[in-house]
Parts: C-alpha cells; sequence; structure tokens
C-alpha cells in the first residue's frame, strides 16, 4: 500500500471521525454533563456557531472524494439545519395590540439621551430597562415622563407603561438586594403579568463556566413564574444565558421565546459590537408573539430587543 493511499485513509478517517464527533454534540449536547467546569451549559451558550465547522469538513471530505467521508460530513449540516434552519426565515405576523422593548442599559452608560432616543424611536408601550444606576433611573425618570405615565422599578431593573400599572412586588432572588419584580399591567382591559429580570452573570475563565448563581437566581425565578396566577406572561431582560443553556430550564420549560416563534434569523444581542449570543430574552405564555426584532447597537454592550404581543 503507497504512502498516499495510507495517508489518504487517515486523512479521510479523521474527517468522518471529526463529523460524527460534531453531530454528536449538536445531536446529543443536553448529555454533555456539567460536572465538569460546567462544560454542558458553556457548549449549549454558543451551540450555533458550532455550524461553522460544517463547511471546512464537506469541503475536505470533498477533496478526498470519498463517498462515506462525504455523506458523513453531511450529517452535522443536516442536525443543524434541523436545529435551527426554522429560526432564519422571517416569522413576523403583524404589529400586534402592544409592544415590548427591553435593554441592559449597562451601568457605565452615559449616554441616556442617545439610547433614549434610540429606544423611543421603536415606538413601545412598554420599556424594560435593566442594569440601572441610581442616577441613570432618575435621568430616565425624567425623559420618559411625558410620554409614560406609569413606572415601577426595584433595585436596578425598571418599568415603564402607558398602560396602568395594578400592582408590582419584588421577586426576591436571595441576593441581598433586588435585581428581578412582577408587575400587573392592565393592556386594554386585559391583565399582564410583568416579570422583570436581571440575573447574575456567569464568567468563562480558568475554572470554566462559572454559573451556580446564576443558575440559583432561575430557579427562583422560574418558582415565581410557576405560581403565577394571571393566564398572560411576559418576562423580559437580560437573562444572562440562551434558551439553549439548561441550567434556564426551569424558565424556559414554562415560557416561549417571542424570537423564536416571531422573529428572524438568531437575534444575538451580545456583546453589541460584535453578537455572538442571545443572552437578552422577551419571553412569554397566554398571549401571542407577532413580532421580534433587536435593535440597533445603542452606548451599551447589550443590545436592545423588541417584541410585540396580541391577545
Amino acid at each position: 500500500m503507497s504512502r498516499s493511499s495510507t495517508g489518504g485513509k487517515i486523512f479521510s478517517g479523521a474527517v468522518i471521525a471529526a463529523s460524527l464527533l460534531l453531530a454528536a454534540i449538536l445531536l446529543l449536547h443536553r448529555f454533555i454533563p456539567n460536572a465538569w467546569f460546567n462544560l454542558g451549559s458553556l457548549i449549549e451558550t454558543f451551540l450555533p456557531w458550532f455550524g461553522l465547522a460544517v463547511p471546512p469538513l464537506v469541503l475536505l471530505a470533498a477533496i478526498r472524494r470519498r463517498p462515506l467521508a462525504i455523506a458523513c460530513s453531511l450529517l452535522p449540516a443536516l442536525v443543524w439545519f434541523q436545529m435551527y434552519g426554522g429560526l432564519l426565515p422571517d416569522k413576523h405576523v403583524g404589529e400586534g395590540d402592544f409592544r415590548v422593548v427591553a435593554h441592559n442599559v449597562n451601568a457605565e452608560n452615559a449616554d441616556t439621551e442617545g439610547t433614549a432616543a434610540s429606544l423611543l424611536a421603536a415606538g413601545p408601550d412598554v420599556i424594560v430597562l435593566v442594569e440601572l444606576t441610581d442616577e441613570q433611573r432618575l435621568d430616565w425618570g425624567e425623559r420618559l415622563a411625558d410620554r409614560y405615565e406609569y413606572s415601577v422599578s426595584y433595585g436596578t431593573v425598571a418599568l415603564w407603561s402607558t398602560y396602568p400599572v395594578l400592582d408590582s412586588a419584588e421577586v426576591d432572588l436571595n441576593l441581598g438586594w433586588p435585581r428581578a419584580f412582577r408587575a400587573a399591567v392592565d393592556i386594554e382591559g386585559e391583565s399582564v403579568a410583568f416579570y422583570v429580570a436581571h440575573l447574575l452573570s456567569v464568567r468563562v475563565n480558568a475554572e470554566g463556566f462559572t454559573s451556580e448563581q446564576r443558575n440559583e437566581t432561575a430557579s427562583l425565578l422560574g418558582e415565581a413564574i410557576a405560581d403565577e396566577p394571571l393566564e398572560n406572561v411576559i418576562l423580559a431582560g437580560d437573562l444572562n444565558g440562551t434558551v439553549q443553556d439548561r441550567s434556564l430550564a426551569p424558565i424556559t420549560y414554562q415560557l416561549a421565546s417571542a424570537h423564536a416563534e416571531a422573529g428572524s434569523g438568531f437575534g444575538f444581542t451580545w456583546p453589541a459590537d460584535a453578537p455572538m449570543a442571545r443572552i437578552d430574552q422577551v419571553l412569554y405564555r397566554g398571549v401571542q408573539a407577532t413580532g421580534s426584532d433587536v435593535l440597533d447597537a445603542t452606548a451599551s454592550d447589550h443590545r436592545p430587543v423588541q417584541a410585540d404581543f396580541a391577545f
């Protein structure tokens, strides 16, 4: 057997092995354990990007012209498309009855005027903001007072509404300071429970994907939503995790993603300059999502998100 023939078989074998491994990661990501550096959640956070490995594998297999290698290289492509192909088409169906805009404004954002102008241009009926400093909250309150008669804030999270806020209460995330609350809003005679939340941040470092505290806050928020008596529920804010991240299951098993149901594309929001993940969410149940978009970047390190709903 010639060296070239042996080398070709090894090369093809490597392509086949890499293709099968990629397909397994995509298809069986739920079974990747979190026991080691929270590897499962880390992979799920950036799972759509694994599709970038598919074209090189297909190209390498085509170069070798080995049918088995080509077939195996197409397998992860089929799995990826089955998982994410439904996100690509535009699923907007109309403007809906009301519009929600949510934004992590960033505590270091000094351009409240420009950021507010960007959000107001979208014409929201409800504005949700997180990571507000005391100074920013006062500044936003002054800028929104003329158009938004009703508002509620707890700690670093706040909501402004053109519709009456019937009642509100902090959702205790066991942190010692407020980062989530519930507000009942009367929208044209329909009561909607708005949950506004900024879950704790995660870190990717030498210790892996550090997310234990974020996961605890997700569980507590999920418990609050599970006990919600109102039929119509919307959760908006920065969850510091994607809907694929299993650690957010206490929330995502109860609520649908407005962007997955009525948006187009992946809707990545962070980091603002070159978004790689959608960690800013608008989730819901009861109402119907009719549209979802990611707005242009502001002076924050997150991009704002918009969602339209109908009863």
